[in-house]
């Protein structure tokens, strides 16, 4: 089974002064008007299980105004396992538990794989290449500590070499060392980026197959120009040596690095055509629900875990049809945290076998209505 979230605690989180709630290991429906906090325990959710949160927020800003000090906790049961998770975060700073010992952020991914989608993701395909970017590393930075790290480490290196090439008098010896720093670690990062793509393209093309009719293929653009299939890491690093080579007097001129895989991009073609311009809204949002179907996908079948999936108030932004793809997951054994200001949106059978809570206050816990409530075990007293 893997582990599910069982229940979690917010104490001066945001608006919230004190909420405690229970999960389904199915689908748990968070309900009420906007500004009640249902994102607020949907970004809690995201920190708790992925270390990360979708908003960025500085510390001081998950303190809920007039309290020092905000606490997030969570309780994880599967397998023979009890995890209790919590973050608490201050004026300046926030840190990690893991029952009750520190750890560091870097730690939290890998305890349990959580998909998030909310409003923003819907323009995935026509937004940045930088928020691309970030969604492929985000979700292979969860799905792998190594991955994790690599992206760390190249961040940090690339960091270096920039600003060295903002200098008024450019150290041509030390810019030589973090060329072979940077190369090293573009290329580690372009061989893992291509290896995850090349498995969760196929798993978006499949997902996207069972929502539309188009061919939907995800395609890696790299700034180094077209990379090979099956390039091995040592051959990207080689590649990457040699962009920096030719590069250099723009980057110089410039100052920052003008190749690598700061600067590539991840497309999507539908039926041969980019649909980034050629494609419809419903079509573009098509293929950024494929592409999170295809994440929920990858954690079962590559990674062998169920993740928990986490919807932040999408179903309003989606018509029957696909509401009715997302509601698939669920019915495939995918434990659900969604967000809703209208009930009316879900089938009445699967409210029937849901947890719905209903928010009618803004995040004190007497303002919190829990109905057909199917958990059974332990208390959440964390």
């Amino acid at each position: 089974m893997g582990l599910v979230l069982s229940c979690a605690t917010l104490l001066d989180w945001r608006c919230a002064q004190s909420l405690e709630l229970e999960f389904s290991p199915a689908m748990t429906v968070l309900a009420g008007p906007n500004a009640y906090g249902k994102t607020n325990t949907v970004e809690a959710l995201q920190l708790l299980t992925a270390g990360v949160s979708f908003r960025h927020p500085s510390p001081r800003d998950l303190v809920r105004q007039g309290a020092e000090v905000a606490k997030a906790s969570a309780r994880l049961e599967g397998d023979g396992r009890l995890l209790d998770m919590a973050v608490i975060a201050s004026e300046s700073s926030r840190r990690f538990t893991r029952n009750g010992k520190a750890v560091r952020p870097s730690e939290i991914p890998g305890t349990l794989l959580s998909v998030l989608f909310n409003p923003d993701d819907l323009g995935l395909v026509k937004g940045s290449a930088s928020a691309r970017r970030d969604e492929v590393d985000a979700f292979g930075s969860q799905a792998s500590r190594a991955f994790a790290q690599v992206v760390k480490t190249y961040k940090r290196s690339i960091e270096q070499r920039n600003r060295l090439l903002k200098e008024s008098q450019v150290d041509m010896d030390l810019l030589d060392a973090w060329d072979a720093s940077v190369a090293v670690g573009a290329g580690t990062l372009l061989y893992h980026r291509t290896s995850l793509l090349a498995r969760l393209g196929e798993l978006v093309s499949g997902a996207h197959e069972a929502v539309a009719p188009e061919r939907l293929i995800i395609r890696y653009e790299s700034s180094l120009g077209p990379l090979e299939a099956g390039s091995s890491r040592q051959d990207l690093i080689e590649q990457m040596a040699e962009a920096l080579k030719e590069s250099r007097v723009e980057d110089l001129r410039r100052g920052f690095t003008t190749k690598g895989p700061q600067r590539d991009d991840i497309g999507f073609e539908l039926d041969g055509r980019p649909l980034r311009t050629f494609g419809s809204q419903g079509q573009q949002r098509t293929a950024v629900l494929a592409w999170k179907m295809a994440q929920v996908r990858f954690a079962q079948e590559v990674l062998g875990q169920t993740p928990l999936l986490l919807l932040d108030d999408v179903m309003s932004e989606l018509d029957a049809h696909r509401r009715k793809a997302v509601n698939g997951l669920v019915g495939q054994g995918v434990q659900t945290v969604v967000t809703t200001t209208h009930l009316g949106y879900f089938d009445p059978q699967m409210l029937a076998d849901a947890a719905v809570i209903e928010f009618t206050g803004k995040g004190v816990a007497h303002g919190v209505e829990r109905r057909h409530q199917r958990r059974s075990g332990s208390s959440c007293d964390l």
